[in-house]
């Protein structure tokens, strides 16, 4: 299984260097993240794992913790490996 969220944790600690983050932090509720830094986060994971983020799955819920976008992603790209074979 491949982890997903070492990643996006690369990704979010690049933008807040001194932030120290578990993997279920919720980045909404410590202050960090705006909406501009949430369509970026959407872009990242589509750019990096080479998947499309569908609208029903762009939900702040989704986006909270590493922990979840790493679900995501996982989902998503089981989805599309299903699509393809």
């Amino acid at each position: 299984m491949t982890d997903f969220r070492a990643p996006v944790r690369d990704f979010i600690l690049a933008r807040f260097p001194n932030l120290e983050l578990a993997d279920d932090d919720d980045i909404f509720a410590l202050g960090f993240v705006n909406s501009l830094f949430a369509m970026e986060l959407v872009m990242f994971v589509e750019k990096t794992f080479g998947t499309k983020v569908p609208n029903n799955e762009i939900r702040l819920d989704n986006f909270r913790t590493v922990e979840r976008m790493g679900d995501l992603v996982a989902r998503i790209t089981a989805g599309d490996r299903a699509t393809v074979s």
